[in-house]
C-alpha cells in the first residue's frame, strides 16, 4: 500500500478533474454526487474558468499558468516536482476519500488516458471511478454486486493476468484466463437486475455505460471490500 501522506481528507465524495477533454454537464453531474473538486495540475484551470475554485490543486504545475496560480489560495496548492509518476497518480496518492470521480482524463490524448488505466490498476486498492461522455471505467474489487438491466453492456478487460467467476453474465467468466495479451471480455451483457463478480487477484476494469454510474452503484462501490 501507498505510504505518501494525504493533503485532503475529507468525507465527502471527491471529483478529480484532469487536463482532458472535459464536458461541463458531466462535470456539474458529477459535483452533484462528489461536490468536493481536486483539479490536477493545469485542471485547475478549467475550473476556474468554470467559476469553480479546487479546493487542492496538485501536480508538478508545470501546465499551470502563473495566472491561474496566482488566483488560488496558498494553502489549496499540493506543488509535487517529482517526475517519476503523472499528475492523475500525484492525486490518486493523495485523496483521502470515500469515492473519487475522474472527470476530464478520457477523449484526447491516449498516451494519457492510458497512463491512468495502468495508474489505476498498480494502485487497486483505491476506490476511483472514471468517467467519459461514454463510459465509466474502474477497477474490479476482489467481489462486487453490479445493478444492471437486462441487455446491458457489461465490458471486462483485464489490464493483468487475472481469473474471477461470475453470475448474472450471459457470457460466464468461471474459470476463464484473462490477460491483456489474451482473452479479454468486451461487450459481455447482463441478463438480469444484478450481476456478481468475483476476482482471484487485482487487474480486470469493469467498463459500464456512463448511465450505469448511479447512487446504488456509488454505495456498493465504497461498500465492496478493497484489495490488500
Amino acid at each position: 500500500m501507498n505510504s505518501i501522506e494525504p493533503v485532503i481528507i475529507t468525507r465527502k465524495n471527491v471529483t478529480l478533474l484532469g487536463g482532458g477533454t472535459v464536458c461541463p454537464s458531466l462535470l456539474q453531474e458529477t459535483m452533484k454526487k462528489a461536490p468536493c473538486l481536486v483539479a490536477a495540475d493545469g485542471a485547475a484551470g478549467q475550473a476556474l474558468e468554470m467559476g469553480i475554485m479546487p479546493e487542492r490543486v496538485i501536480g508538478d504545475f508545470d501546465s499551470l499558468t502563473e495566472a491561474h496560480r496566482a488566483r488560488i489560495p496558498a494553502d489549496r496548492l499540493c506543488h509535487v516536482p517529482e517526475q517519476d509518476s503523472t499528475d492523475f497518480e500525484k492525486c490518486l496518492t493523495r485523496i483521502d476519500a470515500p469515492m473519487i470521480f475522474g472527470v476530464g482524463f478520457t477523449g484526447a490524448r491516449i498516451d494519457h488516458e492510458l497512463a491512468v488505466y495502468a495508474t489505476l490498476t498498480r494502485f487497486a486498492h483505491r476506490r476511483c471511478v472514471i468517467l467519459g461522455v461514454e463510459d465509466v471505467s474502474f477497477m474490479a474489487p476482489p467481489e462486487l454486486t453490479l445493478p444492471t438491466t437486462v441487455g446491458q453492456r457489461v465490458s471486462l478487460f483485464p489490464m493483468a493476468a487475472v481469473q474471477g467467476r461470475s453470475d448474472g453474465l450471459r457470457w460466464p467468466i468461471d474459470g476463464l484466463p484473462f490477460a491483456p495479451d489474451g482473452r479479454i471480455g468486451t461487450s459481455n451483457e447482463a441478463v438480469g437486475p444484478s450481476v456478481h463478480l468475483q476476482f482471484d487477484q487485482p487487474g480486470m476494469m469493469v467498463i459500464l455505460p456512463r448511465e450505469a454510474c448511479d447512487a446504488d452503484l456509488v454505495s456498493r462501490l465504497i461498500a465492496a471490500p478493497v484489495w490488500a
